[in-house]
């Protein structure tokens, strides 16, 4: 079981993320039309997971603002920030900001979180997803991982693109 940290306290995950190399995880979301959004949808696309815990706090906006402008500029690239953050608040997020670059989902009524072994087992944010990325290539492995160390602090953004495969 993989730890993180909130505020330097001591946070410990359902798991651990999914290993470079292996498939990665199927996943039903719910978008903001209240449809599915699943792994299997973007089949011949390179994939960056951008998971954080909630819409509703400075460090995740900004970094789905941050991948959302990365995003324009990436070919054959799907970007899926997922929060458990309903999808409502996803979308009045993306609205107000002119999101539309990445694919906003939440993971309410999802196993996504255990799946990918990101779900805080503990702390003041039990229940929430922790910081993380995750790549895969167009065949769906999983090319890269970042758990980030300090849930309060960003991903890294350039080795997340950095690590998409040709």
């Amino acid at each position: 079981m993989a730890t993180t940290a909130l505020q330097g306290n001591t946070v410990h995950l359902t798991g651990d993320l999914p290993s470079v190399g292996l498939a990665a995880p199927d996943f039903d979301l719910v978008g903001t039309d209240l449809g599915s959004v699943r792994l299997a949808d973007y089949v011949d696309r390179r994939v960056v997971l951008n998971i954080f815990p909630s819409i509703d706090t400075g460090v995740c906006a900004t970094s789905v603002r941050e991948f959302n402008k990365r995003a324009a500029a990436l070919e054959n690239t799907t970007v899926v920030c997922v929060s458990r953050d309903l999808p409502f608040a996803l979308d009045r997020f993306c609205g107000a900001e002119g999101i539309d670059n990445v694919v906003v989902a939440s993971a309410f009524r999802s196993e996504f979180g255990n799946d990918y072994g990101i779900e805080q087992a503990d702390g003041p944010l039990k229940g929430l997803l922790a910081r993380a990325v995750v790549v895969t290539d167009a065949e769906g492995k999983v090319a890269y991982t970042q758990l980030v160390p300090e849930i309060t602090e960003e991903p890294d953004y350039d080795a997340a693109i950095g690590a998409l495969p040709e």
